[in-house]
């Protein structure tokens, strides 16, 4: 069941494109279904572009690629490998850092809006209350850090842009800790999730349906978006397993007992204050994931 839109009918999304149809970047990944799914239910056209139709680490792909009519652009595209970026890091910081640089570059040539999707880990992740969108980035890892030079870069380039950041992104589809718990649980007797790390979950089809609003308000500049309240990965973890398998019992764990490549945040609730005083509330984590769980693809 996608996100109720208040207030949206077909002409209004129209207007943000002056009748031409919104591209996607990233096609088969999570959030760019949802996107898809949220503009076929308000009959929005829209251009799906895969890899194969721009490259992000190849400049003269996307300067091909980014057509001279287009007037909204949403990048779903992204390396999304934390740990694989300490390996790969050339590659994580081509494709969220200076590819996402070129696209917004671009973007200003032809006179196209950019939505662009950043995340919590942009932040050190100490901090003892929500970060607001203008507390300054400061990245651990090589993720973060592509993150944060992709928005830096996008900044810069002039184009009209809205940056939204969010985290612990799910859907009933894709790779995400939802599903993944949710396979584990019907399968184990009991698993260890860890409970010195604290967040806000999303719903990518909340995501998608809440910067369509944003849009369509006007917004441009950096907001923050995620689900309402905030949780650790256990409660989430034994949220889900009591859905799916009462029997499975989540235990809590530290950090420190299952080390990762990459470094993670300890606490990086994303302050939501700017997107709710236009939009109002979001709904709260376990209201959108009781609306998830029960469409969970196997």
């Amino acid at each position: 069941m996608m996100e109720q839109l208040p207030q949206m009918d077909s002409a209004s999304v129209r207007r943000l494109t002056d009748d031409c149809p919104i591209v996607l970047l990233g096609a088969g990944g999570m959030l760019y279904r949802a996107w898809a799914e949220l503009l076929a239910s308000v009959g929005q056209p829209f251009v799906g572009l895969s890899p194969a139709d721009i490259e992000l680490t190849d400049p003269a792909s996307i300067d091909a690629a980014v057509r001279p009519q287009w007037r909204l652009v949403i990048n779903c595209a992204a390396y999304t490998d934390v740990d694989g970026a300490e390996t790969h890091p050339a590659l994580a910081m081509a494709v969220n850092g200076t590819g996402v640089g070129r696209l917004a570059e671009r973007c200003r040539q032809v006179g196209a809006m950019l939505v662009h999707y950043s995340t919590d880990y942009v932040f050190r992740g100490n901090a003892t209350r929500p970060y607001r969108i203008d507390d300054p980035p400061e990245p651990v890892g090589v993720y973060a850090q592509s993150k944060a030079l992709g928005e830096r870069l996008v900044r810069q380039s002039g184009c009209r842009a809205l940056i939204i950041r969010t985290s612990w992104l799910y859907a009933p589809w894709g790779r995400n800790f939802v599903r993944t718990i949710a396979g584990l649980a019907r399968q184990k007797p009991t698993l260890s999730v860890v409970n010195d790390q604290t967040g806000r979950p999303t719903s990518a089809e909340h995501l998608a349906a809440t910067s369509l609003r944003l849009l369509a308000a006007g917004h441009s500049g950096i907001r923050h978006v995620t689900d309402g309240g905030q949780c650790t990965w256990f409660d989430l973890a034994a949220e889900v397993a009591r859905a799916v398998n009462p029997a499975c019992q989540v235990l809590p764990c530290t950090t420190a007992e299952f080390p990762r490549p990459a470094p993670r945040p300890a606490y990086s609730v994303l302050d939501l204050s700017d997107t709710e005083c236009v939009l109002g509330p979001m709904p709260p984590w376990r209201e959108n994931l009781a609306k998830v769980l029960p469409r969970l693809e196997p």
